[in-house]
C-alpha cells in the first residue's frame, strides 16, 4: 500500500495552546502564512512597521540635504568637486556599516541592532545646523548615512516574520516603503525650509533648523523600535538563548559560512546596479533638473520625488512579482524575473540621460523609477534563500553591494565635471546592463538556475544542514534550519515535487 505525503509545514495544523498565541496563522517556524498590510498584529505586522518606518526615517535624514543644495551650496561655497564628494562620502560608510549590521542581526537579533545605529547617528543629523565648511559637510553626510544600513535589519527582521512565500512581498513592501524616504525628502525639507523662512528667517539660518525635523522623526522611530519590536516570533535573541531555544552562534562560523558563498557576492554585485543606481539617481535627480531645465527649487523637488515616491508600489511590486513568478516556476522564476526587470531598467536609464525636453525626461524618469525599484524587490526575493545561518551577514552583503555601486557610479560619473550628467545617466545604464549579467551564474542544486535544471535528488534538507558540522547537528543546533528547509519547498515551482523533505517534528536543541 503506497504511504500518502505529509503536507508541508504550511498545511501543518499547531496545536491549539500555540496558534491561539499569534493573530496571524503561522507554520512550524510560527513565521506568518498570511500578509496583513493594514493590521498590527504583534509580533510579525507589528514588526513590518516598525521596521518600515525606522528605515523611512534614516533615508529621510540621508538624503534630506540634495534638495536644499542650491542653498547650501550658496551660503558654504560648494564647488561642484565637494558636492560630489558628499554625495559619494553619504553611501560610502554605510558599506562596511550594512555588512557589520547583518553580522549583528545573526548575533543580537534586528531590535537591538536596529535601533542601537539609528540612535548612533542621529547626532550626525543634527550636527548638520552647524556646519561651516565643506570638509564639515561632507562629514555630517557620511556619517548620517550610516543610518541607512537600517535596511539590512530590515529585511532580516521581516525574513524571521514572515514563511518563504510571503517573504518576497514582505521584505518588497518593508524595504520600498523605507526606500520612499528618499522620495519624500524632496518635498519635506524644501517645505519645512519655506515654512521656516516665512516666519522672517534669513535662507542661510531656515535650512539649517529645518535638519531638526528628520534629527526628530530619526531618535523617535528608534525608541519605538526598542519599546514595541521584538526579534522573533517567540521572543527576542536574549531571552530564546537564555531559555535553551535559540543557540548562541559564533562570529567566525557565521562569517565564514557568508562569505563563502558565491551567490551572496553576485546578488552584491546585481544589487549594486538597482539599488546603487537608486541611491545615485536620489542624489544628483534634484540638480540635474534645476541646472538643465531650469525649474526652480520647489519644482525640482516635485520632480525628484517622483523618483523616490514611486517605491510605495514599485519595490512592494517587484517582491510580489518574486513570490507570484516562484508560485509557478519556483526559484528558476524569481532569478529569471530578476534579471529581465533589472535590465529594462538599464535601457530606460539609457533613454534618461537622451532626453532634451522636460517632459520626455520626466516620463522616462518615471517608467525607469518603477524597473530599477521593482529590481530591488525582485533581489531579496532571492536574498533570504541564499543561506539560513548566515542570513543576516547575506543580507548585509547584498545591501552592502548596494552602496558600493552608488560610490563607484558616483566616482565615475557624477564626480567633477569630466562628464555632464546627462552623459553620465547615459553610461550608468550601460553599466546596469554589463553587471545584471551575473544573475545567470546563480544555481541552487535542489532548484536549479536560470538555465540548468536542478541535481537529481538534491533537497532543501541538505543545502541548509551543509551550514552546521556534525557536532552541531548532534546538539540539535540545526533544527531552525531544518524547518526552514521544510518550509522552502514551495521554491521547487508547480512542476516540482512539494512533498516536505524533513518531518514537521524536527528534534529541538538538548
Amino acid at each position: 500500500m503506497e504511504n500518502p505525503k505529509k503536507p508541508s509545514s504550511l498545511q501543518v495544523e499547531l496545536p491549539a495552546c500555540e496558534a491561539t498565541r499569534f493573530e496571524l496563522p503561522v507554520d512550524s517556524e510560527h513565521k506568518a502564512t498570511e500578509f496583513r498590510l493594514f493590521s498590527f498584529a504583534k509580533p510579525h505586522m507589528r514588526a513590518f512597521h516598525l521596521s518600515w518606518f525606522s528605515f523611512f526615517c534614516c533615508f529621510v535624514s540621508t538624503f534630506a540635504a540634495p534638495p536644499l543644495l542650491p542653498v547650501i551650496r550658496d551660503n558654504l561655497g560648494l564647488t561642484t568637486t565637494d558636492i560630489g564628494n558628499a554625495g559619494i562620502a553619504s553611501v560610502s560608510g554605510a558599506v562596511f556599516a550594512r555588512l557589520a549590521m547583518g553580522t549583528a542581526c545573526d548575533l543580537v537579533g534586528p531590535r537591538l541592532a536596529s535601533a542601537s545605529l539609528i540612535l548612533l547617528t542621529t547626532p550626525a543629523v543634527y550636527s548638520t545646523a552647524i556646519i561651516d565648511s565643506a570638509s564639515s559637510y561632507l562629514l555630517v553626510r557620511f556619517f548620517t548615512g550610516f543610518s541607512i544600513a537600517s535596511f539590512v535589519s530590515t529585511q532580516f527582521w521581516m525574513s524571521s516574520m514572515f514563511s518563504p512565500p510571503k517573504l518576497g512581498v514582505a521584505n518588497g513592501l518593508a524595504g520600498g516603503w523605507g526606500n520612499l524616504g528618499g522620495g519624500a525628502t524632496q518635498l519635506i525639507m524644501p517645505l519645512v525650509y519655506d515654512l521656516i523662512r516665512h516666519t522672517g528667517t534669513t535662507s542661510f539660518t531656515a535650512w539649517r533648523v529645518a535638519f531638526f525635523i528628520p534629527g526628530v522623526m530619526q531618535a523617535l522611530s528608534a525608541i519605538a523600535v526598542l519599546a514595541l519590536g521584538q526579534d522573533m516570533p517567540d521572543g527576542n535573541y536574549r531571552n530564546l538563548e537564555k531559555a535553551g531555544n535559540k543557540p548562541k552562534d559564533s562570529f567566525h562560523k557565521v562569517f565564514y559560512n557568508g562569505v563563502t558563498n558565491y551567490r551572496g557576492w553576485i546578488l552584491a554585485l546585481t544589487y549594486g546596479y538597482c539599488f546603487g543606481v537608486e541611491l545615485t539617481v536620489d542624489n544628483i535627480i534634484a540638480e540635474y533638473f534645476y541646472d538643465r531645465f531650469g525649474v526652480n527649487l520647489q519644482t525640482a523637488g516635485i520632480i525628484a520625488a517622483s523618483f523616490g515616491l514611486a517605491n510605495i508600489v514599485s519595490r512592494p511590486g517587484g517582491g510580489w512579482l518574486s513570490d507570484r513568478m516562484s508560485e509557478r516556476f519556483g526559484m528558476r522564476g524569481r532569478l529569471w524575473s530578476l534579471w529581465v526587470v533589472q535590465s529594462l531598467g538599464g535601457v530606460l536609464c539609457i533613454l534618461l540621460g537622451r532626453m532634451d525636453t522636460l517632459s520626455a525626461s520626466i516620463a522616462v524618469m518615471v517608467f525607469f523609477s518603477f524597473f530599477v525599484q521593482a529590481a530591488c524587490g525582485l533581489t531579496f526575493g532571492v536574498v533570504p534563500f541564499v543561506s539560513r545561518r548566515s542570513l543576516g551577514l547575506i543580507s548585509g552583503m547584498a545591501g552592502g553591494g548596494g552602496n558600493v555601486g552608488a560610490v563607484i557610479t558616483q566616482l565615475i560619473f557624477f564626480r567633477g565635471s569630466k562628464y555632464s550628467k546627462e552623459t553620465g545617466i547615459t553610461l550608468m545604464g550601460i553599466m546596469i546592463l554589463c553587471c545584471t549579467l551575473p544573475i545567470m551564474l546563480i544555481y541552487f542544486p535542489q532548484w536549479g538556475g536560470m538555465f540548468c535544471s536542478p541535481k537529481p535528488n538534491a533537497t532543501e534538507e541538505v543545502y541548509y544542514a551543509a551550514e552546521w558540522n556534525e557536532n552541531e547537528k548532534e546538539k540539535g543546533y540545526h533544527s531552525a534550519s531544518l524547518k526552514f528547509a521544510e518550509n522552502s519547498v514551495s521554491e521547487r515551482g508547480k512542476r516540482g515535487d512539494s512533498s516536505p523533505t524533513v518531518p514537521a517534528d524536527v528534534p529541538t536543541q538538548t
